[in-house]
């Protein structure tokens, strides 16, 4: 796994690069468990009726093999829908490995794979893609805009489930950051867990902030394992904090980077060139009475 001085992608490496040999039935489990939420998402602008369905934050997304977790659904002025990833999970291992000015990744176009469509998606937009074309000199966001978009195919768009499993929500979008011992809750998807729900949905705690907000620190009773990546993280109000990207050798050994959706979304909107794109809320209520 390829470690670069402070800091590990979650999708980084060979354990990350889960291939899409691995059983597929495990990809499916969960998503048959009773644990999809009945929620509803609009198909288009004109107000065409809303439809449930399978693609939902949480289905796992595969690009050319490597395997992350999807976290929130996002939706374009222009009526197209999308999931979100990690941008490093289109990336290709060259250059830098985690910092996205200076990291490889597979071209905007990339068929992606997306358990329960019927069709592939594409890829829309990458952070990492968009600060290299721009020649971005801030080091923060270099280091911690690890953000992607799948933009599903016309025929998968009306068939979204905007809501996050086990805990409902987004029940909108951070913007406060965390502080030290806030709550914090994710719902990763990695094929590692083998298809054991149960250990999808998880509870933790934030250590702090790092890179003047850009990122999150936090602790789960689990932490991220590869395949993660990209995964959603919720606030203690429900409110979309993050995305799941890397884990931490140092300073806070075993914590989990997240990160800052709000600054990812905001960079997105002022420089890729795309119809404003905003957050999707979930449908089902907020929940946070998970223990463990």
């Amino acid at each position: 796994m390829f470690i670069r001085t402070r800091r590990v992608l979650v999708a980084a490496g060979l354990l990350a690069c889960l291939p899409a040999l691995l059983n597929p039935a495990d990809a499916l489990l969960w998503s048959t468990s009773g644990q999809l939420l009945p929620s509803l998402l609009p198909s288009g602008p004109a107000g065409s009726p809303p439809a449930a369905g399978p693609l939902h934050p949480g289905v796992q997304t595969l690009t050319e093999g490597g395997q992350c977790t999807a976290n929130f659904v996002f939706t374009d002025t222009a009526g197209g829908v999308y999931l979100g990833q990690a941008a490093h999970c289109s990336g290709t291992g060259e250059g830098g490995g985690t910092n996205g000015c200076d990291s490889g990744s597979r071209p905007l176009g990339t068929p992606v794979e997306v358990t329960g469509a019927s069709r592939k998606g594409t890829l829309a937009y990458n952070s990492w893609l968009t600060m290299q074309a721009r020649g971005e000199t801030d080091q923060n966001a270099c280091q911690f805009n690890d953000f992607a978009l799948v933009k599903l195919d016309p025929a998968d768009a009306g068939r979204v489930n905007p809501s996050v499993p086990f805990f409902g929500g987004p029940t909108g979008l951070a913007t406060t950051g965390t502080r030290l011992g806030d709550a914090v809750y994710s719902y990763g998807n990695s094929s590692l867990r083998g298809g054991l729900s149960a250990l999808s949905p998880k509870r933790g705690v934030s250590v702090g902030d790092e890179g003047d907000g850009w990122s999150h620190l936090v602790y789960t009773v689990t932490p991220g394992v590869p395949g993660d990546s990209g995964s959603a993280f919720l606030d203690a109000s429900g409110k979309a904090l993050g995305v799941l990207s890397t884990l931490q050798v140092l300073p806070v050994v075993g914590s989990n980077g997240v990160g800052d959706l709000s600054r990812q979304l905001a960079y997105l909107n002022a420089h890729s060139g795309l119809p404003t794109v905003t957050l999707v809320p979930g449908t089902e209520p907020f929940r946070n009475d998970l223990l463990l």
